[in-house]
């Protein structure tokens, strides 16, 4: 697999975990490595209002996308790892911004494991772990993709 290259210029993304009934959101800085989750968007069947997204896009102006790739535990593809990769695609030629896939194994456990810690029940439906789902995605894969030493806007 070719290595990724980020353009030094790129210093904002929008992480997204991708659901066929949710799709958590959270927005992260480069400069950091940290994200925040904001709030999950319904989806039918995976497809979201593309309307509420683009609304959401130009507040924060992303300068690219990450979206988890959902593989089995061995590392191959899913079904849902191969509709991440299109809802990828979409949001590409939608938004005119790339779009970066990230392994994203384990990160929904984590994140009702973090919402456990704080308190929250175990009713995902009601205390939904998405957007900290998406903040997991966005961070992992600012941490394996670091700003290089001396680089600047």
């Amino acid at each position: 697999m070719p290595e990724i290259v980020i353009p030094e210029r790129f210093n904002s993304f929008m992480g997204f975990d991708f659901g066929t009934q949710r799709i958590g959101i959270a927005i992260g800085q480069r400069i950091t490595a940290s994200a925040n989750p904001l709030a999950p968007i319904k989806a039918r069947d995976g497809v979201p209002d593309w309307d509420l997204l683009q609304r959401i896009v130009t507040e924060w102006q992303p300068d690219a996308f990450i979206v988890g790739l959902p593989l089995n535990m061995d590392g191959s593809d899913s079904e849902m790892s191969r509709r991440a990769a299109k809802f990828a695609k979409r949001l590409e030629g939608r938004f005119h911004r790339p779009a970066y896939t990230h392994d994203e194994r384990l990160t929904s456990y984590e994140a009702k494991g973090i919402v456990i810690a704080e308190g929250g029940n175990r009713n995902f439906g009601e205390n939904s772990v998405d957007g900290i789902a998406a903040q997991l995605i966005l961070e992992s894969w600012m941490t394996a993709h670091p700003r290089e030493q001396g680089e600047s806007r």
